[in-house]
């Protein structure tokens, strides 16, 4: 696996990949309904290319494709992480953490994590402040903000 900066060029992958990885990974944890408020089918390219730009974007290429990726601004504010359905349990989130979480002088790392996501980040040793309820699209969803 090779770890890369983000480029431009990336964007669309990414977003096909969150849009895959939400809609069969964490189907286990949300509705149908909350998966489509949380990864839409038409996501703002132009806007999801600017905030990776803005933060520390990483991703993770194997087999000659991205299958992970993940970012996080300046104040240590873990925004996405995410691994392709096919290449989960294969310590991709944790090369792309590792990474992430050492780019940052900040020695909180804070995250939002999904209910599918929250045992990751607990192994990581991250600890729970508290559950909350967040709209999407108009449809409520429970995740957790996280700190380590």
């Amino acid at each position: 696996m090779i770890l890369r900066p983000y480029k431009s060029s990336d964007c669309k992958e990414l977003i096909n990949l969150f849009y895959n990885t939400v809609h069969t990974v964490n189907i286990k944890d949300y509705t149908s309904e909350q998966l489509d408020a949380w990864a839409p089918k038409n996501i703002d390219l132009r806007k999801w290319d600017h905030s990776f730009r803005k933060h520390k974007t990483v991703v993770a290429i194997e087999d000659n494709k991205i299958v992970g990726f993940g970012d996080i601004d300046r104040s240590g504010y873990l925004d996405r992480l995410f691994v392709d359905k096919n290449y989960q349990n294969q310590g991709i989130a944790t090369a792309l953490c590792e990474e992430l979480e050492a780019s940052v002088e900040e020695k909180k790392i804070t995250t939002h994590a999904s209910i599918t996501a929250k045992p990751f980040f607990e192994h990581r040793g991250y600890h729970l402040i508290k559950e909350q309820k967040v709209l999407r699209n108009g449809i409520e969803l429970i995740n957790f903000v996280m700190e380590k």
